[in-house]
């Protein structure tokens, strides 16, 4: 049995959104659903009379009705929901009307900006009338570099109004790995900063962006965003979002970081693409446009997401307006329990689907906070200073992140007040049992700690939170509502409280359209239903625990085998995490003797050297709290440890480079030169 760390109060339990949902499903269907697992078997059972509850219970607006709610329902691929229906996602983010706050976007620069719902709709008209005037068309792809601020909000709702399908990545991406994702949809209009702030440094970006440019020739607008300007340490922040206040080129008078000087503005003109500026778009002082919502198919694509891209080419993961749209508010609503003006925060980037997910608040009138920069610059409580200054509800971020925190030496209960701040969302990667512990110490005690677990895949969750369900350690609380999650063995037979690969049995809303270029959906098929017939297999490791939660040991492609006996990563790196001395760790396999051995690789906090008496005391732990079979062969000490873009540690790429195989696509590594690291480590050519 796992430790329980918190019991929502009656009080909680009856203001909650689930509960109301509970209720009314109940009324109307004239059943009585004692606890959550009653109503989560419903939603299995009776999944059109679930998923149309939702869609009432949201009040989604169709602009013409469903013919059939759900066909083909035990088929996968091929179940199709709510056939006939047309709507559009950015009416249902765009719906609360009002002065009160929509978007705050703070930079790491300290340049605060504020829109309210009614200014919100009045940007987001003024680009979607600029966009129809270019000739952008339903179905046309508009893809961002842009940093998490307010212009990628606004022109993710203006691209999604007209029916145009939106497709992002952060401004630290590479050339070639923007080129990876973004030449394969060929994007009709391009939207750029023309750079960032990370860290206390300024990157100016725009050499990288014409280099892009010039290798897109399908490409024929580029609409940039003097964000370095817009941002610059110096400014003082707008009382008013007003672009046009700000200068497209030469230079800022007041911090004499350049944004685009006219030398550069030519040279994007030189690759035969037509440039405009965001200033002379988007201004709160000249009339607002009438903004029209174009009516699409409950399918028609919404996103493009990609894949990692670490072993090839990032796949490109279409997502539907319908099933995108019915799925976040189930789980920002019901899991989640957003309120209407309640303040939700997520550290993220646009280049991770949590971004997206966070997006899908405004339809349920949250006040989003956005923060761009370094969660740790000018210091580890950056992110927590905000908690107090905007009164946040909900915060979200990676589980590396809450580790840090610790790491740091942060006790914001002790430092901070932390008043309404009633959810802490955790995802990227399993949340350790000291990470729990610590939340709940050292943070806040009454606190709903949700661990949530999903992916690109389906821009969603398969597990996630409940503001009425206890939180044990390690746990995710409960698999999500109308998600047919299975933990099964190696020939899909079903597992309690063993370990096996995470499946969900029967289609959902979100499931993808299908893959960008993939018309005879052979890669789809593949990526997701090779392994089990008509069962979509995540490539998750997990455990259905004795409390119908869930617990995530690590992604089933990494899973070690020494002597026959499948590992989960994360259940090493829990122990060795909690030695203050370990930033971060990654274990791997190594082909070793007709066997595999497990290779424990750790990055400490500088200045440390990893010494004998550190490695007994690691494998002391792991053996304590893990097993003997856990026990790595050698542990080494290296600088720093291979990242994908979004902050995930790649256990794959190090796999290759010790057995001498070529790291395929290096591009989608935020940090490729920490591969050397792991080449020709003469401790692994010994016992």
């Amino acid at each position: 049995m796992s430790t329980r760390l918190w019991q929502p109060s009656p009080q909680r339990i009856a203001e909650a959104n689930i509960t109301r949902f509970t209720q009314l499903l109940e009324k109307k269907q004239g059943i009585r659903l004692e606890n959550y697992a009653a109503l989560h078997r419903f939603t299995l059972e009776h999944k059109s009379i679930f998923w149309q509850a939702i869609w009432d219970f949201c009040d989604v607006q169709a602009h013409k009705s469903a013919d059939h709610i759900l066909i083909n329902e035990n088929k996968m691929p091929g179940a199709r929901w709510f056939l006939g229906a047309e709507l559009n996602f950015a009416e249902h983010l765009l719906r609360f009307r009002s002065n009160q706050p929509a978007l705050t976007a703070i930079s790491e620069t300290g340049v605060v900006r504020t829109l309210t719902f009614d200014e919100l709709h009045h940007c987001v008209a003024q680009l979607a009338d600029q966009f129809k005037k270019i000739g952008l068309h339903p179905g046309d792809r508009v893809a961002a570099i842009m940093p998490n601020t307010l212009e990628t909000t606004i022109a993710m709702l203006a691209t999604t109004s007209l029916g145009a399908i939106w497709s992002s990545c952060s401004p630290d991406f590479g050339i070639g790995g923007i080129l990876d994702r973004f030449s394969q949809i060929e994007p009709t209009l391009i939207i750029a900063c023309d750079g960032y702030h990370y860290a206390g440094k300024t990157f100016d970006i725009t050499e990288k962006l014409q280099a892009i440019l010039q290798q897109l020739p399908n490409t024929k607008h580029f609409l940039l965003v003097p964000y370095l300007e817009i941002t610059a340490p110096n400014r003082k922040s707008p009382a008013v979002f007003s672009p046009a206040s700000y200068a497209i080129a030469g230079y800022d008078a007041s911090s004499d970081i350049p944004v685009l000087a006219q030398k550069q503005r030519e040279s994007f003109r030189s690759v035969n693409i037509q440039l405009y500026n965001w200033d002379s778009w988007v201004n709160l002082e000249k009339p607002t446009p009438t903004l029209e919502f174009i009516s699409v198919p409950f399918e028609h694509p919404l996103y493009i997401m990609y894949s990692s891209g670490t072993t090839g080419k990032p796949k490109c993961i279409v997502h539907s307006v319908g099933g995108t749209l019915l799925q976040h508010l189930k789980e920002l609503s019901l899991h989640t329990d957003i309120k209407p003006s309640e303040a939700f925060f997520y550290f993220t980037t646009c280049g991770w689907m949590m971004w997206n997910w966070f997006m899908s608040g405004l339809a349920l009138g949250a006040h989003l906070i956005l923060y761009d920069g370094s969660p740790f610059y000018p210091g580890p409580e950056r992110l927590l200073d905000l908690i107090d200054e905007y009164d946040i509800a909900v915060f979200g971020g990676g589980a590396r992140y809450y580790a840090s925190l610790e790491k740091a030496g942060c006790s914001p209960k002790n430092t901070h007040q932390l008043k309404n701040l009633k959810t802490i969302l955790s995802t990227g990667s399993p949340l350790s049992a000291q990470s729990f512990q610590y939340l709940y110490d050292q943070v806040k005690m009454d606190l709903c700690v949700s661990s949530i677990s999903g992916g690109t895949d389906i821009i969603s969750c398969f597990a996630l939170g409940n503001p009425c369900l206890p939180v044990y350690s390690e746990q995710l609380q409960c698999l999500g509502l109308g998600m047919d999650v299975d933990i099964v063995d190696e020939q899909c037979h079903s597992l309690r409280e063993e370990k096996g690969e995470l499946i969900c049995r029967s289609p959902f809303p979100a499931m993808p359209i299908g893959f960008w270029q993939d018309p005879d959906n052979h890669k789809f098929n593949q990526a997701y239903f090779a392994r089990f017939a008509n069962i979509w297999a995540q490539g998750d490791y997990g455990e259905i625990t004795a409390e119908n939660g869930l617990i995530i040991y690590g992604r089933s492609d990494a899973t070690l085998n020494p002597g026959g006996v499948r590992i989960g990563t994360a259940e090493i790196y829990a122990p060795v995490e909690t030695f203050q001395e370990v930033l971060e760790c990654i274990a791997v396999a190594q082909q070793w003797q007709d066997d595999v051995r497990v290779i424990l690789f750790v990055k400490l906090q500088p200045q440390l050297t990893l010494t004998e008496d550190l490695i007994k005391q690691i494998k002391t732990k792991i053996r304590q709290q893990a097993s003997p079979r856990h026990m790595p062969a050698k542990i080494i000490q290296v600088p720093d440890l291979p990242k994908t873009i979004s902050g995930k540690l790649v256990e794959l790429a190090v796999t290759h480079i010790i057995h001498n195989h070529p790291v395929n696509n290096k591009e989608a590594l935020a940090n490729p030169e920490a591969l050397q690291y792991f080449e020709n480590i003469p401790a692994l050519q010994e016992d």
